[in-house]
């Protein structure tokens, strides 16, 4: 058998190979869907950042000063993280959610959208709220926002960014060299702020695996899923029926997601109990 010979620099293939192999040695499996995602971030190190960073938006964002709305997402919140700890508890998935610290806050903003950081800090805008309507249309949200949470979308996100970069061995030494450029990067990566960056394909499979997570989530919080369809028609409507091209949206279209929530919608049934 005749001998490969490797030409490249002196080693540069020792590095690829390494890469390589750490890359398949930190994947992790999402639970449910069972896609398989780069981890690369430990948990306390993107749990300490996203902490930090909520706690610095709500100092400059006023909270709603509706109680009953405020009460409301906190209520909805808490009942659905609930009963995705209970979930994940019996079947030997807690890790998932080892370290997070559930928040559920309410801010005053008449845009239409809501977001949650890892480690389960959520944010809902006043803006959504007239197109949720009541409980059930803030449980759609609501379940597809702890989706993400639980999914660690955000991990996933910010192990890319490091993956991409191959410089830094940790988190912390981002932070320490470049902190500025790491919140940045880490604000993209948890969905706040910019909507339009490199990652826009794994965006797009982030929303859509979000979007099935969350109907399951609320059904097992005993929240009717179908009535995600109807959450997201209203949407559309208050769009006009105007959709950012898909190629240019972090989100799928809502056609898209309307079809896709009707695929995933047998299979949150089978969790849900009124």
């Amino acid at each position: 058998m005749k001998k490969m010979v490797f030409r490249g620099k002196p080693g540069r293939v020792a590095i690829i190979a390494l890469a390589a192999g750490l890359i398949i040695w930190a994947c992790s499996t999402v639970p449910l869907t069972g896609r398989r995602q780069l981890s690369l971030v430990a948990d306390s190190e993107i749990n300490a950042l996203s902490f930090s960073q909520y706690d610095e938006f709500l100092k400059e964002n006023k909270l709603s000063t509706n109680a009953e709305q405020t009460a409301m997402i906190k209520s909805v919140g808490k009942k659905i993280a609930a009963a995705v700890e209970s979930y994940l508890s019996q079947n030997g998935m807690s890790d998932r959610i080892e370290g997070f610290a559930w928040e559920f806050n309410l801010v005053d903003d008449a845009t239409p959208n809501a977001w949650c950081m890892p480690g389960g800090k959520v944010v809902f805008y006043t803006g959504i709220l007239p197109i949720c309507q009541d409980e059930n249309g803030i449980a759609v949200v609501m379940g597809h926002e702890i989706a993400h949470a639980v999914a660690k979308h955000g991990s996933e996100r910010m192990s890319q960014q490091m993956a991409a970069e191959l410089g830094s061995a940790t988190l912390t030494a981002l932070l320490a060299e470049q902190p500025e450029t790491t919140k940045q990067i880490a604000q993209l990566a948890f969905g706040v702020g910019t909507q339009y960056g490199v990652l826009l394909p794994y965006s797009r499979t982030h929303e859509t695996e979000a979007d099935r997570l969350g109907l399951i989530f609320m059904a097992i919080a005993g929240y009717d899923p179908s009535t995600a369809i109807s959450f997201w028609q209203r949407m559309a409507e208050m769009s006009g029926g105007a959709n950012v091209p898909q190629f240019l949206s972090t989100h799928p279209s809502n056609t898209t997601r309307i079809t896709n929530l009707q695929s995933f919608l047998p299979e949150a049934f089978q969790y849900y109990k009124k």
